[in-house]
């Protein structure tokens, strides 16, 4: 099953027209797709990428194979309803506070945040592109998820250890995510990553050539009236490798009310027999402006 590629370079071209709808076709169909020519300096997610397994073996390696999760898993026989992984959550905005974490090197301060500055520009320009496909006013998304303070944007890093057991437990367990829109830089080299589409899961390759990760959280699924999915997926635990994930969450504000656009909506709460009547002189005629009319005559 050959996972959706999204390459923005499109856009400034003849394949603009195809790439919206290669990109319309991957939020609609799969929820989840990677993007290409995304503009962030590629040099600066491997100095990223360096500098967290960095931090990782000095930092977290240890304590995580003397935790009581790591202890469980290798002195039991039967699997464990817990997650195999060594994380931390950064928030970046409406405030930022990656200074509470003391043990981050100058360095590794310094490119995190300009790394998120380039993945918040993604983000915002994917929401954009996305707004266009629904037919929605640019900025609708942005707008949506802002509240009081503007979007919140934060990062999960996680490591997911070398396992001694991986048939005992999981990376992650499968779940939706909960907010916007995910980008994901991830390991490329050892996989675990798996998305769950038509009654099967979907092995996601290590992302080679510095490709981002995309995925759809519930909170785009709801604005976009069902159009959009939130997709279930997992992270399985390896027994030969240690994978790299940095996940970047572009998510409503806290305080932030959502809905469904009232132009993606169904209509809804009318009398069937009032439907029929309109049906019947505009039954060869395309759906879109019948439920148009419905709606209004049911507000």
């Amino acid at each position: 099953m050959e996972i959706p590629v999204i390459d923005l370079e499109g856009l400034n071209g003849d394949l603009s027209k195809d790439t919206m709808e290669l990109l319309h076709q991957a939020c609609e169909k799969w929820g989840f797709f990677k993007i290409s020519n995304h503009g962030i300096d590629i040099n600066l997610m491997e100095k990223v990428k360096r500098l967290v397994n960095l931090h990782y073996e000095e930092y977290m390696k240890q304590s995580f194979y003397e935790s009581e999760t790591a202890k469980g898993v290798e002195s039991r026989d039967t699997a464990m309803e817990t997650d195999w992984e060594s994380s931390f959550f950064i928030w970046h905005q409406p405030l930022s506070n990656i200074d509470e974490f003391t043990n981050f090197s100058e360095d590794l301060c310094k490119a995190i945040e300009e790394y998120i500055s380039q993945v918040v520009k993604l983000a915002e320009r994917l929401s954009d592109l996305m707004c266009e496909n629904l037919g929605l006013e640019k900025g609708y998304l942005k707008k949506a998820f802002t509240g009081s303070k503007g979007p919140s944007v934060g990062t999960k890093v996680a490591k997911y250890p070398q396992c001694p057991q991986p048939e005992l437990v999981k990376g992650l367990r499968a779940h939706t995510d909960a907010g916007g829109i995910i980008l994901l830089l991830q390991d490329d080299q050892v996989p675990g990553l798996e998305f769950f589409k038509d009654g099967k899961w979907v092995e996601i390759p290590p992302s080679a050539n510095n490709t981002i990760f995309i995925n759809t959280g519930d909170q785009v699924e709801i604005l976009s009236n069902g159009r959009y999915k939130s997709i279930l997926h997992r992270v399985m635990a390896d027994e030969n490798g240690s994978r790299l994930s940095i996940a970047t969450f572009y998510n409503p504000a806290g305080d932030a009310i959502i809905s469904p656009a009232p132009e993606l909506e169904y209509p809804n709460k009318f009398c069937f027999q009032d439907y029929l009547k309109l049906y019947a002189t505009t039954k060869f005629s395309d759906k879109g402006p019948r439920f148009e009319s419905m709606k209004k005559m049911a507000g």
